[in-house]
């Protein structure tokens, strides 16, 4: 089960890059996911939640901006798979098993940026225009990862 939410929240990761480790900082925070002898604590501090929070509330806007880059050009998709392995390897270290996580995250990420793009350009096309699938895409992130890490 460790190793399907470390890849499920490494598809998040893929989707929306901020918005994973976000909701696995208030996992930690609130005291959901027990980070706290492990590498990972620092994701348990507010400090650390408010910061990918916004980052993730950034994410979103800009994610509707026209001149934002592909999520598959290198520096977003390398950004992808670090917070989806980053993630990952958070929700494993919670379990003793933070390898097995960091690994899955990764997979995860890979899989939920070209899925992501895939499925976006889909629902876009359907739609006639991009907008609405952005803001499919964004629920799916955002309710996915809160649902992943057991925030909601």
């Amino acid at each position: 089960m460790l190793a399907i939410s470390a890849l499920l929240i490494g598809i998040v990761a893929g989707l929306r890059a901020m918005t994973a480790p976000a909701a696995v900082s208030w996992a930690a925070y609130f005291g959901i996911l027990n980070l706290t002898s492990t590498p990972f604590a620092v994701f348990g501090s507010q400090w650390t939640a408010w910061i990918f929070t916004a980052g993730a509330i950034a994410e979103l806007i800009g994610d509707q901006l026209p001149q934002t880059p592909s999520r598959k050009v290198p520096l977003q998709f390398a950004t992808r798979i670090v917070m989806g392995a980053l993630c990952g390897a958070a929700l494993g270290a919670a379990g003793d098993a933070a390898v097995i996580g960091l690994i899955a995250g990764a997979i995860g990420a890979v899989l939920g940026t070209y899925g992501g793009a895939e499925a976006r350009a889909r629902l876009a096309t359907l739609f006639g225009r991009d907008p609405p699938a952005a803001l499919i895409e964004d629920a799916v992130a955002v309710v996915g990862a809160a649902l992943i890490v057991g925030l909601i």
